[in-house]
């Protein structure tokens, strides 16, 4: 049973985190809509300003999970494989983000475990206060992104938020965490990128040398290249290279 809830958590991580708190209201007493009688016998329904704050807060949820996931690197280095191969649009976008989602889906799912057994969990069963759950909850996501993120970009963010010294991992705020985590990330990105665009440059070279030693400046580089360049990137299994060397980089 508590499998099945797993799934489920993960499954429908985005949403559950959007209906909590309407949850959390409704266990407090706090009213979402409040009703109020109208000179003509009817009844004028207006929002608490708490349910106004949130949702207009949810607006932003994504951008702030994607941020703090490993999102960001996926994406860039999935974008920098498509210009070294030198196709234009294929894959598609939608393809790209697609399969960057589920890659992040997969790459984070030991933290949505750990968050859902250590704060939704408890807090469904009313054995912990929103505010515990809220610190159980980002304890996971904290400890995954200082494993990700230089020490060179949290001192300096650090630096520039006139922040204290940090002794402790605890310690770290995340108003300097989760933009050392972003740049960092940026970072590996291009590291990664870097030494997939090798391969493919020097097969750009070459084909732009025969060219022009056989006298056919007409005739573009890029054209002639991109079946060698998928050639290369099928004989060596370069899907499964990627991926899989994407996923381990986490760990």
């Amino acid at each position: 049973m508590v499998k099945s809830w797993v799934v489920c958590f993960r499954a429908f991580f985005f949403l559950g985190l959007a209906l909590l708190p309407f949850s959390v209201f409704a266990e407090n007493g706090l009213p979402l809509v409040n009703a109020t009688p109208s000179a003509g016998g009817g009844q004028d329904y207006t929002l608490s300003l708490q349910t106004l704050i949130l949702l207009t807060s949810l607006t932003f949820l994504p951008a702030v999970v994607l941020m703090m996931t490993g999102f960001t690197r996926i994406i860039i280095v999935l974008s920098l494989l498509r210009q070294a191969l030198g196709t234009q649009s294929v894959p598609p976008n939608q393809v790209m983000i697609g399969l960057a989602l589920f890659l992040t889906f997969f790459v984070m799912s030991p933290v949505i475990d750990k968050i859902y057994l250590d704060a939704y969990k408890p807090l469904s069963e009313n054995q912990i206060t929103m505010q515990e759950a809220m610190d159980k909850g980002v304890a996971p996501l904290k400890e995954f992104m200082l494993k990700q993120t230089r020490e060179s970009d949290l001192a300096l963010f650090a630096k520039m938020a006139e922040v204290d010294k940090i002794e402790t991992p605890d310690q770290v705020p995340l108003k300097v965490l989760v933009p050392a985590f972003v740049t960092s990330e940026l970072k590996t990105a291009f590291q990664i990128g870097f030494a997939i665009f090798i391969p493919f440059l020097i097969i750009d070279m070459v084909v732009a040398s025969v060219l022009m030693s056989m006298g056919m400046m007409m005739v573009s580089p890029a054209i002639v290249a991109l079946p060698f360049k998928l050639m290369l990137f099928v004989l060596v299994d370069g899907w499964q290279l990627i991926l899989g060397s994407l996923v381990e980089s986490f760990y």
